[in-house]
């Protein structure tokens, strides 16, 4: 049920310590879980994420074409580990998820160590660390593990056990939509299929969840839709089972990389010039945050499924430090202690004024396009007092003078160098004051 709370009065009670120790705490449940393209850890997971975002879950199954793809086989793991000549588990999965290649075929064999190192992988220079692996579309099995387990292998007979199950199912997808007075759609995108990693994967799936949470409560000019999908495939399988609502869409989102305490960093969308690339730039620049604005590459996350020719919606990826770009990616290494409350609260009221500047950029119409009116009969000029009243002015001449019906706020933010909430302001007093007219 909506309330009439605006997003405005959502960013002005904003209380980091709250939102960030909420935000980690889904991280936190959310940590132990192996979840993978298909199969129940990812279920499970959107499960959680329902109590914050009631979603639809939908289920694709196995062998379905999506474009130019296939829904692959289900892949669920129960157990994995490797013994010594003794007996003793030296790898055991229910310590680290991150121990079985994912997508592993089920295997119960001995190997000798020579064998075995074929199937293992680790990072050498990064003795400690284990790395996360994946074989989706080439059937074969593994492990990984720290390179310092590695070095402390004996030469001699290992027994080796995957107990997973790869076969027919179903690849399952979140979905939650909110409508807004328009039917125009700003799509959030996250992949979700990430085992233990908190920044590149559950950053993202908490932040858009609580994300969704707040808008719930608002009334909202557009309408959004917000996905959890498997990465790469999900999208795919998202688009081709949508194509028709496509058209609906004017901005979108992909998130994720959102708990580090590096800089921001926004992925420009294909086009390079949307509304949405314009209006993250614009929150960022204004922000006091470090950030970099980078242009878009057809490399990286689901951005470039939005972005693929016969698709081409505007949609942007907003991070902190990109993928690949810190040395805990993809390793046991981004834990629990590498994602940080403030960081995660931080993203999300960076997101949030993004969708705030987003819903409040409208067009007007100067209704005394003749010269300047008299402010000052009106009570505006100077109404402010202080230190601010030469911005509240500028502000408001600004809009005056842009409001021709071609401009929208965003446009005169860009151009004054104001910041888009003194200008929604000033819009505001001139609509109150009947100098205005809302296109």
């Amino acid at each position: 049920m909506t309330s009439h709370k605006s997003i405005g009065q959502v960013l002005g009670d904003w209380d980091p310590a709250k939102e960030g120790a909420e935000l980690f705490r889904i991280v936190s449940d959310l940590y132990p879980i192996c979840r993978r393209i298909t199969g129940e850890g990812f279920r499970e997971s959107l499960r959680y994420l329902g109590s914050y975002a009631p979603m639809s879950c939908e289920e694709v199954p196995t062998g379905t074409q999506v474009f130019d793809w296939t829904i692959p086989k289900e892949w669920n793991v129960r157990d994995a580990w490797i013994k010594d000549a003794k007996g003793k588990k030296v790898v055991d999965f229910h310590k680290c998820n991150l121990h079985v290649l994912n997508y592993s075929a089920p295997i119960h064999r001995k190997a000798g160590l020579q064998e075995l190192k074929e199937h293992l992988h680790t990072i050498p220079n990064a003795t400690d660390w284990i790395p996360y692996r994946t074989s989706y579309y080439k059937e074969t099995w593994g492990f990984c593990i720290s390179h310092r387990q590695l070095e402390r292998l004996e030469d001699e007979e290992y027994e080796v056990c995957i107990d997973s199950t790869l076969g027919p199912g179903h690849l399952t997808y979140g979905e939650l939509g909110l409508r807004g007075a328009t039917e125009e759609e700003i799509l959030i995108s996250c992949h979700s299929c990430h085992p233990s990693l908190c920044n590149d994967n559950l950053s993202g799936m908490a932040v858009t969840a609580k994300l969704s949470k707040h808008l719930q409560q608002l009334g909202l000019r557009y309408s959004y839709r917000f996905v959890w999908i498997p990465g790469t495939i999900g999208a795919i399988t998202w688009l081709a089972k949508n194509e028709t609502m496509l058209p609906r869409i004017k901005h979108g989102l992909v998130v994720s990389c959102v708990g580090d305490t590096g800089a921001f960093t926004y992925k420009r969308s294909r086009r390079g010039n949307a509304e949405i690339d314009r209006a993250v730039e614009h929150c960022l620049r204004h922000s006091g945050r470090a950030y970099q604005i980078t242009d878009f590459t057809p490399y990286g996350y689901d951005e470039r499924q939005y972005g693929s020719p016969g698709i081409n919606l505007p949609v942007g990826c907003f991070m902190r430090t990109p993928h690949g770009k810190y040395p805990q990616y993809h390793t046991s290494a981004d834990d629990l202690t590498f994602v940080k409350p403030e960081a995660l609260a931080d993203s999300l009221f960076q997101l949030l004024s993004v969708i705030a500047l987003l819903e409040q950029n409208e067009r007007y119409l100067n209704l005394n396009l003749k010269c300047e009116p008299q402010l000052g009969r009106r009570g505006l000029y100077r109404q402010m007092g202080g230190t601010s009243s030469k911005q509240t002015e500028e502000a408001m001449l600004w809009t005056l003078n842009f409001s021709d019906g071609q401009h929208s706020l965003l446009d005169i933010a860009e151009r004054s160098g104001i910041p888009f909430p003194a200008l929604r302001s000033a819009a505001d007093s001139l609509l109150t004051a009947e100098l205005l007219r809302k296109i």
